[in-house]
């Protein structure tokens, strides 16, 4: 019996600058809705609690680069993000957002109470301050060389390449994000939340209050106070948020971090007039899901915000994951080096629970995990059609055949027969056990057991072999494997809520409460649905498909961020007017035999009509290059080339992803006409 009234349940705000990838859904999202679905199947208060953080420095970058404001920025992706988490059924009962009215509100009187209670100390420091855009430089605003490993364009607060934490001071060469200009350290005012203040306190209430947190949670938050906590500023040099409200702060905002946090009571108060009572009543478990990259803003800032207000409750678990990699590589929304959620729910049309699945199955709980496509395929193919989809369909078609869709009576029970029914409330309680400690992947696994046991239980007895003999014996199998069928719609619903309303459909029931399950939860004498294929194959070609979507962006990537080779040793201007460049005219052309990269090319030079070998066949066709006018090198010494004697040289273009493109002029002329 849970010694809560209620839950409250958050998830992290995520970013309205991009849409959400598979990292977000495997390290919140997803393990966050099993759990409330989960909740509710057992008939517990939930109240679930997403949005949009629609502040911050990342937002205005993005609008600058586009040209547009903060707020069409954030419009645009706050309904991408909320329409996909909907169809994925992410089961917010608010999905709301911090540019509303409510939370400018609320943040702005949170912030208020604490200013006037002499909850912050204020600071004056050295800030870069961009001269010719007129205003203070956010951490992201400013762009130098990273002093640990050289990248040249690491950020004022971390070098995405090696990952190291800056304060834009250590930045080698800093210059502004907006004008290229080098800033300049100017002074200016700040509010700080004193963390050292409590530090004890915090020792106190994780460290020795909650030893039960995941050891990934538990271990960075003793780090960060064995390290011993420093004042943070709670207040920014900024036009876009919420403005900090109090007289001399003008142009200043309240910093993202401070106000985010803020937007999960917002949204409750959104949701409902009683939002006092999940978050002021002791009697309420409040549950943080949030990625590793937010450990210390939920267990140590939050809190001591919420400390300091004195009013709140403070969170009873925060079970953050790690991260999510994608075939290989570090997801990043930068380098468009994800799976889009909004993308793959196009691309994979109903297919919603197929990604729930593997992203629970392969979920980054103790240490990051990578997702590939072909893992993808091999989950679903293998597991949801070959396991538990087989077992579905295989008992339902047998049903239909054997006993006209009505689900038969039992007879006589074997050891066996004992023996699997026995195990399905075992299954339920390891079920129950992973789930209340927040191990979403054992959980899973233990609930596909129940359509293993389902599997082997129909190959192990083969009914469309007795029903030759013995009838009576089949309708005792069949009504067995009905029962394991109707748990695994309950049993499977906070981890695939779609293909369990499909299964129910199937077999023409209603949702069974968690606490009902077990044997006897279908009677004999139910007629059934008609049945279908709970999941579909994947074919090859589909996912090949996604394979080459990624690669394409990797050679993008690579192309983006490529440098030319740097310029060769000098050449004295007599030399160079050695080379004869004409413009000429290919008239034949046709791969050499038994070569991949060889064409042989008949050339009008305008002096005559010569024969060269080049390098092309893997980049053109023979067709393609007939008619061209090209660049060629006439009087370079010939060179036999697989049997052929080659006489000049055909000069093209390498790109940096290796491929050529030919040098020629941008209106035709007359072949032999020189290039100087």
């Amino acid at each position: 019996m849970s010694k809560f009234k209620r839950n409250l349940v958050t998830t992290a705000l995520p970013y309205a600058n991009g849409p959400v990838h598979i990292g977000h859904l495997a390290g919140v999202y997803v393990p966050a809705d099993i759990y409330v679905r989960y909740l509710r199947k057992k008939g517990e208060e939930v109240a679930f609690i997403g949005g949009s953080d629609e502040h911050g420095v990342p937002i205005t970058i993005k609008a600058q680069k586009e040209g547009v404001t903060p707020q069409d920025i954030v419009d645009r992706y706050h309904k991408i993000i909320k329409d996909s988490f909907a169809e994925l059924g992410i089961s917010f009962d608010i999905y709301s957002r911090t540019s509303s009215k409510t939370h400018h509100e609320l943040s702005s009187a949170f912030f208020k109470k604490l200013y006037d209670e002499g909850k912050f100390i204020e600071k004056t420091s050295m800030q870069f301050y961009d001269e010719k855009a007129g205003q203070f430089l956010a951490d992201r605003y400013i762009i130098g060389t990273c002093p640990r490993c050289g990248n040249e364009r690491a950020y004022g607060d971390q070098c995405e390449a090696c990952g190291t934490s800056l304060n834009a001071t250590d930045l080698i060469n800093p210059v502004s994000a907006i004008t290229g200009n080098k800033p300049e350290l100017k002074e200016t005012k700040h509010w700080y939340l004193p963390l050292d203040q409590y530090e004890g306190w915090l020792k106190e209430w994780i460290l020795e209050e909650h030893k039960e947190w995941k050891p990934n949670v538990y271990g960075q938050c003793k780090s960060w106070l064995d390290s011993g906590l420093q004042p943070r500023a709670v207040t920014r040099d900024l036009d876009w948020g919420v403005p900090v409200p109090v007289e001399g702060a003008e142009g200043k905002v309240l910093y993202v971090w401070f106000d985010a946090p803020i937007g999960y009571i917002s949204a409750t108060k959104d949701l409902t007039p009683e939002w006092e009572k999940y978050w002021k009543d002791p009697e309420t478990r409040m549950i943080h899901f949030i990625g590793k990259d937010n450990i210390v803003f939920h267990c140590i800032i939050f809190p001591a915000m919420l400390k300091a207000e004195g009013s709140y409750i403070l969170p009873d678990n925060v079970p953050a994951n790690e991260f999510l990699n994608l075939e290989g590589d570090k997801i990043s929304t930068s380098r468009n080096w994800a799976v889009w959620l909004h993308e793959y729910l196009v691309d994979f049309p109903g297919k919603q629970d197929v990604l729930r699945y593997v992203l629970t199955a392969n979920a980054p709980e103790t240490k990051d995990n990578d997702f590939t496509w072909k893992d993808f395929q091999t989950r679903n193919n293998s597991e949801l059609v070959a396991i538990y989809g087989n077992f579905i369909n295989r008992t339902l078609v047998l049903t239909q055949k054997y006993f006209d869709n009505i689900v038969p009576e039992r007879g006589e029970l074997t050891d066996y027969d004992r023996e699997v029914l026995a195990e399905i409330p075992r299954i339920i309680e390891r079920v129950e056990k992973s789930l209340d400690t927040f191990h979403f992947r054992d959980a899973l696994k233990e609930a596909m057991n129940l359509a293993r046991l389902g599997n082997k239980y129909l190959a192990d007895t083969e009914p469309w072999k007795v029903i030759k003999t013995d009838e009576a014996r089949v309708k005792t199998i069949l009504n067995i494997c009905l029962q394991i069928s109707a748990n695994l719609s309950t049993l499977m619903e906070p981890f695939m809520p779609f293909s369990s309303r499909k299964l129910r459909e199937f077999m023409n029931i209603d949702a069974i409460e968690w606490s009902k399950m077990g044997d006897g939860v279908i009677q004999a004498g139910h007629e059934l649905g008609q049945a279908g294929l709970l999941f579909d194959k994947i074919e090859d070609d589909v996912i090949q498909a996604q394979v080459d979507k990624l690669l394409a962006t990797k050679k993008a990537n690579e192309m983006a961020s490529a440098t030319a080779a740097p310029a060769k040793e000098n050449i004295n201007y007599d030399d160079f007017m050695k080379m004869d460049i004409r413009v000429g005219k290919i008239i034949a052309a046709e791969k050499v035999a038994k070569t991949k990269k060889l064409m042989k090319l008949t050339v009008d030079t305008g002096i005559d009509q010569r024969t060269i070998v080049s390098g092309i066949a893997e980049h053109y066709a023979p067709e393609e290059v007939i008619g061209r006018q090209v660049s060629v090198l006439v009087n370079l010494e010939p060179k036999p080339l697989k049997g052929i004697v080659s006489q000049g040289m055909i000069l093209m273009a390498e790109n940096v992803d290796g491929t050529l493109s030919f040098v020629t002029p941008d209106k035709e002329v007359k072949p032999g006409s020189e290039i100087r």
